[in-house]
């Protein structure tokens, strides 16, 4: 049951050294009361063997064997101890060896702990230790480090450890560094120093990333992810902010590849209010990049050819890195053929040379060419190509106003819409060609120094109007197609390139029209007799009314004066009414002669019967009266008859508007027949 032997520490062991020489006589006292309250139940010993064993040569007053060692220790290797008590003080300085396993039983002799050098060494060796408080931030030394640890020595009794993920900002970490670290407790439940690196980097991080703002300090970062825009960095424990476009000079493509890597940053911006931290790679290489740029455009000049990498692409163009200097490409300036995007001639990365157009000092802007490396292809086309000559091509662009099309490559003309057909109504170059298509055109004009060329399709057609005097005779009739409205007419074409006018008044005898889309509809076919033909304006004067005879003719024996007809009542206004009346004929009714026999004014759609009071077969105009139907038959009775109310005082039911307002062929045939009946009967009454 000996008691196993301890190492203590140098208080301890000072402490009860100097217990031991103040009051010798009692250690057996001690010990014989230690031995007692020890507890000795279940063994076979007794308290005075236990005090026996315990007790010492010095527990009763004789000196002991190992006293009178140490003294000759003293006497003839006293040498030896220095060297040995040098030794353990700067092993223990150095950290290879912690206070507690310092061998202090050598100086256990009291005269030995009393000589100047022991103080020397005391002193030195008090100097290795240091006094740590929980909850402050130290420095300490990296002195081991594994694939998850990191072993940090602050000069305390034992080393603590930290995770290595607290250091992954700091890829290079190695045994030497010094770093900061946050004390979290001086030991756990076994003993071990608790210490944080993260904890100790947040503690101070504002007021760090503020004095590199103010400073203008580089500092690292490391990336931990990728977000919307950019990236999120942790610097000095605060998750800052890496815009996109501030990751570097050239725009990124893959952000992923930045993410676990650690950078150096400058501090752009701080919002002191919300904490939040903007920081840029981009801003270390710009200064750099800026002096390099005015060394290269320095040495620029207009026609020099340089090579280049392709940047970026865009729609407009192509960026170019000239090494450190970019320069724009225009999309015009790809090709001499036409480029509908520039990633038809050039790829991301591509090396190429480049001929410089122009620059600009002041905003540091260069223009780029490529395809003037080439000769222009209006210096390789055929000499002999003359105006009138046919050319093929295709069309590459489309527009309202005509087609381009490209007979070789960087060689277009140009055809006008108005040279795509005879036609001479407005209409779209759509509807004649389209991108991609191949065509064959006549050149109409041919310009070498100014490099422009127009062409037309419809030359090749024979135009229509040359023999337009044999094919449209004046009085001949054709079918037409209605193109378009006017207010006084009508425009039709009756073939491709020829075009006539059916004025407003040549669409009907009877009818007075307001807008001719009240007698026909665009596209709609039309049946017209030529009147007249406009060579030179390439105009033909149509009509429409004109296929039949003039009914007013024979209006002009039914609409006799005062002769009676059903009428009805189309349109009431101020100065008068519009009367319907058979065969599509249209009349007149002043308001004085519409007042019924009951003394009310007739409505519309009222049928009634109407006297004819005046009949202008030049003006096309018929006065017509229902008052003087009721008011004439009553002067010739002079004796007091029986009134009957006469059939034109009865109200009809009201009837939807026939086809009575429009003059129809079926009304010009009525009309011919009863021209035909009335010539018979005039015919058989001159016979007998």
């Amino acid at each position: 049951m000996t008691e196993s032997k301890k190492k203590t520490t140098k208080k301890e062991v000072v402490e009860t050294n100097e217990a031991d020489a103040k009051q010798p006589k009692k250690l057996k006292a001690k010990t014989v009361k230690k031995v007692k309250e020890t507890d000795l139940s279940g063994t076979e010993e007794s308290v005075a063997e236990v005090i026996a064993e315990k007790a010492t040569a010095e527990d009763y007053g004789m000196e002991s064997d190992a006293k009178k060692e140490k003294k000759a220790r003293k006497t003839h290797a006293e040498s030896e101890d220095e060297k040995v008590v040098q030794i353990k003080v700067k092993s223990v300085s150095h950290g290879s060896v912690t206070a507690e396993e310092f061998d202090w039983e050598r100086f256990e002799d009291e005269e030995l702990r009393n000589s100047p050098k022991y103080k020397e060494y005391e002193s030195l060796y008090d100097e290795t230790l240091s006094t740590v408080a929980v909850d402050e931030v130290v420095m300490g030394t990296v002195i081991q480090m594994t694939l998850r640890e990191v072993v940090i020595n602050i000069g305390y009794k034992s080393e603590g450890v930290v995770s290595l993920n607290e250091f992954r900002y700091n890829p290079n970490l190695k045994v030497g560094d010094r770093v900061e670290v946050y004390v979290e407790s001086q030991e756990d439940k076994k003993g071990q120093l608790l210490l944080s690196h993260k904890k100790a980097r947040a503690i101070n991080s504002w007021d760090r990333v503020n004095a590199s703002l103010e400073k203008d300090e580089i500092i690292t970062g490391y990336i931990k992810c990728r977000t919307k825009g950019g990236m999120i960095v942790d610097v000095f424990g605060i998750e800052a902010f890496l815009p996109g476009s501030q990751i570097d000079v050239k725009p990124i493509r893959d952000y992923d590849v930045f993410v676990g890597k650690t950078m150096e940053f400058k501090v752009v911006k701080i919002n002191q209010e919300f904490k939040n931290v903007v920081v840029s790679h981009k801003a270390l290489i710009e200064a750099e990049l800026e002096q390099q740029k005015k060394e290269i455009i320095a040495k620029l000049e207009k026609g020099q050819v340089l090579e280049g990498t392709v940047k970026n692409i865009t729609s407009y163009g192509v960026f170019i890195d000239l090494g450190g200097v970019d320069g724009l490409i225009h999309i015009t300036d790809l090709s001499w053929g036409r480029v509908n995007h520039p990633e038809e001639i050039v790829k991301l990365d591509q090396k190429l040379n480049v001929v410089i157009l122009d620059f600009d000092d002041d905003k540091k802007r260069i223009a780029l060419g490529l395809k003037q490396l080439t000769s222009h292809p209006w210096d390789s086309i055929d000499p002999n190509l003359a105006i009138g000559d046919k050319v093929k091509g295709k069309v590459v662009v489309m527009a309202d106003y005509g087609a381009f099309v490209e007979i070789a490559t960087g060689v277009e003309g140009l055809i006008h819409v108005s040279e795509m057909s005879w036609s001479q109504h407005l209409r779209s170059a759509q509807e004649f060609l389209k991108v991609g298509d191949e065509i064959e055109a006549v050149i109409l004009t041919l310009d070498r120094n100014e490099r422009k060329m127009s062409l037309g399709i419809k030359q090749l057609k024979s135009d229509p109007w040359q023999n337009i005097d044999d094919k449209y005779t004046v009085g001949s009739k054709h079918t037409a197609k209605v193109r378009n409205f006017t207010n006084f007419g009508v425009f039709v074409e009756i073939e491709e390139g020829v075009d006539g006018l059916i004025h407003i008044s040549d669409l009907s005898w009877t009818r007075k029209i307001k807008h001719p889309a009240e007698f026909t509809a665009i596209d709609s076919e039309i049946e017209v007799v030529v009147l007249e033909i406009d060579k030179e304006n390439r105009r033909l004067s149509l009509g429409h009314k004109q296929l039949e005879e003039n009914p007013w003719d024979v209006f002009e024996t039914l609409f006799t004066l005062d002769s009676v007809h059903e009428g009805t009542v189309m349109e009431v206004f101020d100065k008068g009414a519009v009367i319907a009346l058979p065969y599509g004929v249209e009349g007149f009714v002043t308001p004085k002669h519409l007042v019924k026999e009951d003394g009310l004014m007739a409505k519309v759609d009222e049928k009634l019967q109407f006297k004819v009071i005046e009949f202008n077969k030049s003006a096309k105009k018929i006065i017509l009266s229902h008052s003087r139907v009721f008011e004439d038959e009553k002067k010739p009775a002079e004796a007091p008859v029986k009134k009957s109310e006469p059939s034109s005082s009865k109200k009809t039911a009201r009837k939807p508007k026939t086809s009575a307002e429009k003059t129809t062929l079926g009304d010009i045939t009525q009309l011919a027949a009863l021209k035909e009946e009335m010539e018979e009967k005039e015919n058989k009454a001159s016979k007998k």
